[in-house]
């Protein structure tokens, strides 16, 4: 039986380690195109995509995921704002989306165009880029975010991960790959340790809420609180700081 544990959303406003300040940047920059049309793949509960067309009036938005209860959660969201009739949520594979955007956001999904995950392969930048790059007409917007070595891996930080230090690449090389693969790169930056701080605690404050919801002595309580231990000791003794997540602020060309 697997464990009922409370979702994430219920914690995180967003599925990225994403400061309101940094989303703030992103939905001005998608914004500022004045896009007809915003893709969001591999997009959660679709939150900065909810903000890009609350800003645009004339805007209409399309989250794609695999994530039953996130895009259940996305439509509840864009319901409660009313833009259920400008945004739409699907279950599908977003290596199929073939229709163009006039912008796109995505955001920690690049794996899925590379080798399958159980290869445990260095993470295809290019496959990504170039896919994305295909949905968007010359002038159409991106905002790429993706995992990056903060600084040089350590085998304590990829122990957790992939188990190997070329799984990623360096802030620098990312905007030379998106130059190579057809975009002019307006931002470029990456998540603080303050936003990695607060995406882990709210990923992981569901095993806690859950304990605190049952007994000491359930039958799974050894089984979470094994989970949450984990996911800190990968966290605070592996890859904190030298796992990074990039966010690209990019115009195809």
């Amino acid at each position: 039986m697997s464990l009922d544990l409370p979702p994430v959303h219920d914690d995180l406003a967003f599925l990225a380690p994403l400061s309101e300040q940094r989303a703030g940047v992103l939905v001005d920059f998608l914004a500022a195109g004045a896009p007809s049309t915003v893709l969001d793949l591999g997009c959660g509960w679709g939150e900065l995509l909810l903000r890009v067309v609350d800003r645009v009036p004339s805007t209409r938005g399309r989250g794609v995921d695999q994530d039953e209860s996130a895009l259940a959660h996305g439509r509840e969201l864009a319901s409660a704002r009313g833009l259920a009739d400008r945004v739409g949520f699907e279950s599908a594979d977003i290596r199929a989306m073939t229709e163009p955007a006039d912008a796109v956001i995505c955001i920690g999904a690049s794996q899925v165009w590379g080798d399958p995950v159980e290869t445990a392969g260095p993470l295809d930048y290019v496959a990504a880029l170039t896919a994305l790059r295909s949905l968007l007409p010359r002038g159409g917007r991106l905002v790429y975010g993706e995992g990056i070595w903060s600084r040089p891996p350590t085998a304590a930080a990829t122990a957790p991960l992939a188990g190997r230090h070329d799984e990623y690449v360096d802030l620098g090389t990312l905007t030379r790959l998106a130059t190579d693969h057809g975009f002019a790169v307006l931002g470029a930056g990456e998540a603080t340790l303050d936003e990695w701080d607060e995406f882990e605690g709210g990923f992981t404050a569901g095993y806690a809420r859950w304990l605190l919801d049952h007994p000491d002595d359930h039958p799974d309580a050894d089984e979470v609180r094994g989970l949450a231990a984990r996911q800190r000791a990968a966290y605070f003794q592996g890859y904190r700081g030298v796992l990074g997540l990039a966010y690209l602020r990019l115009v195809a060309l």
